[in-house]
């Protein structure tokens, strides 16, 4: 193995320059900084589906890496609630002087992300390197993994179907308005007959009462986009309110798709871009 530091992995002797010039220390290299770990935090829920959809997403995010050739550590996952490993669990398991990057995996900037569980970090990660990511969404690829889990009654005629993009819904008029937004840029590039906004709780309409709308305004079918990371609760209720108010079909969870692996690489990135400028 070529020695650390020596061109070439000659053989000059300890405290020689490769130069060949009279032997003097060498000045010591500074040390390594410890790999950094990722952590990435969920929602948790006490459907078992949600956490095995989790550690698929996981899996993934490190298949992805590799393919695009980046150095990312292997993914620890934490969830705020009815789940574990805990984010208190997931910090305190890691060696203290271990950087971390933590990103929420979550597709709204709402309470979890913005207040919550920064205030977990500060309480367990004081004296800690963290560098915490932006939430999933907004981001480019989550209108093509929304459209890519469409069953295919969704594509007969697009100026006929109208799409319900189901949230969870908020608290938070931002979280809420994003997904409207999201709603309002997915009608004006794929030329749906509409797309509107629809939440599982907080706020109206829900699925079923937005299902209702789009049909009585003249859509020939409607199916549903499930705006959800995980199978659990909200999922199953967007399920059965919308096809019991008439939709065609109810597309399944984002969960582990190519893209939203690739956002998770994506914010990633920009996490550390971010650590960098600030440094």
């Amino acid at each position: 193995m070529p020695e650390r530091g020596v061109p070439g992995g000659s053989s000059f002797p300890r405290g020689v320059w490769g130069d060949g010039s009279p032997q003097k220390e060498k000045p010591a290299e500074p040390e390594a900084e410890p790999e950094r770990a990722l952590v990435l935090v969920a929602h948790g829920s006490a459907d078992p589906r949600a956490a095995a959809t989790i550690g698929e997403l996981i899996r993934l995010v490190a298949h992805r890496a590799a393919e695009r050739g980046l150095g990312v550590p292997a993914p620890r996952a934490a969830y705020l609630g009815h789940a574990a490993p805990s984010v208190p669990q997931v910090m305190r398991a890691l060696e203290p002087d271990v950087p971390v990057t933590v990103l929420p995996l979550l597709l709204t900037g709402a309470y979890h992300s913005k207040t919550d569980i920064p205030r977990l970090l500060a309480r367990v990660g004081a004296g800690r390197r963290i560098t915490y990511g932006e939430p999933l969404g907004p981001h480019p690829l989550l209108l093509r993994a929304l459209e890519r889990r469409l069953p295919e009654v969704a594509f007969g005629e697009r100026a006929e179907t109208g799409v319900v993009l189901a949230a969870a819904g908020s608290s938070d008029p931002a979280a809420n308005a994003t997904v409207a937004r999201l709603a309002a840029q997915w009608q004006a590039r794929a030329g749906w007959y509409a797309v509107r906004a629809a939440y599982a709780s907080a706020v109206g309409p829900d699925p079923a009462t937005a299902v209702t709308q789009l049909r009585e305004a003249g859509a020939r079918r409607v199916v549903v986009a499930s705006y959800l990371l995980a199978p659990g609760l909200f999922a199953d209720r967007i399920r059965d309110a919308s096809l019991a108010a008439g939709a065609a079909a109810v597309a399944p969870v984002l969960g582990a798709s190519p893209e939203m692996a690739d956002v998770v690489l994506d914010r990633y990135q920009e996490a550390g871009t971010r650590e960098r400028a600030a440094a």
